[in-house]
């Protein structure tokens, strides 16, 4: 177990920050501070979701901070890390599994912050700056979504793996916004006094603006995969077409081809010597009517 502690200025409060713990070490800490065993178990689950309890005067939350991987599939585990806060008036607790930079920031601006007074505005900063984790995973989606739209409108040939790609953005999607949706009762339960709600109203802001940036992007994708199955279709329909035309003009030349392709023996046209031209010309005559035809219905 790794341990840091950290003395917030002008107050009795103490931030201590836990990562790689174990269980016996989390027992020791329990014991001191009086913590209870369920969100504990809580704090050593890797993909635990956030959420937020209070027990007693003790509030425990649990908020998720991505880090963005290139995989196509991603699990939760995969794309954030989990971290745990426990807080009361006189202490704030946190708990990671790994060493988590903005936690070490924090620490460090707390020094020159002077607005940060109390054990709620720490946990306000932590959920602040694991919302804003999510925000350049956005602007990647939307520029994503940029792209896919100018190669299905401006170039002609899409490539195949492109429906692929979008379905692996739109279930990305479709995670961050989960992990935002969860983290709503986590912001609206924080509390702040004094001059610090600022910062709370903030807190809100900015996960509301999430929330609708990410049902954008989603819709988007939505549409994108809408959009790419529709042209897929029309492509397809565009062949069905072409191959109906061409089976349109053959079908009666097939049958007159056909009838005089017969061995019957008294067939008048057999002994004309004008029955090949004749056969010939009508051949031609009706593919012209065919055409023509095809013309005045706009199908050519």
């Amino acid at each position: 177990m790794a341990l840091s502690t950290c003395q917030i200025k002008g107050t009795d409060i103490t931030w201590i920050d836990i990562y790689d713990p174990s269980e016996e070490d989390l027992k020791s800490v329990s014991s001191k501070y009086s913590l209870n065993s369920y969100t504990l178990k809580d704090s050593l689950d890797p993909d635990h979701l956030p959420k937020y309890e209070e027990h007693n005067d003790t509030h425990f939350l649990i908020v998720r901070l991505l880090h963005d991987e290139n995989q196509k599939l991603p699990t939760v585990q995969s794309l954030s890390s989990k971290i745990a806060v426990f807080f009361t008036d006189r202490f704030i607790i946190t708990i990671n599994r790994c060493a988590q930079p903005i936690i070490q920031n924090i620490m460090d601006n707390m020094a020159s912050d002077a607005k940060i007074k109390s054990a709620s505005g720490i946990a306000m900063h932590i959920v602040g700056d694991a919302l804003r984790s999510f925000e350049e995973p956005a602007m990647k989606l939307s520029a994503a979504i940029d792209s896919y739209e100018s190669t299905l409108f401006l170039k002609k040939n899409i490539p195949d793996d492109m429906i692929e790609d979008i379905y692996y953005l739109k279930n990305r999607t479709g995670l961050y916004k989960k992990l935002l949706l969860l983290s709503n009762e986590v912001v609206s339960s924080i509390k702040a006094e004094g001059e610090e709600r600022p910062a709370q109203r903030d807190l809100r802001d900015l996960h509301t603006k999430l929330v609708l940036l990410y049902d954008q992007i989603q819709e988007d994708a939505n549409n994108l995969l809408n959009i790419y199955l529709s042209l897929s279709a029309r492509k397809t329909n565009d062949v069905m077409r072409l191959l109906t035309v061409f089976s349109v003009f053959f079908m009666p030349l097939t049958f007159i081809a056909g009838i005089y392709g017969m061995n019957f023996k008294f067939m008048p046209e057999l002994e004309s010597p004008l029955g090949y031209p004749a056969a010939i010309i009508a051949m031609l005559a009706v593919s012209v009517l065919i055409f023509f035809w095809f013309k005045r219905k706009k199908w050519l």
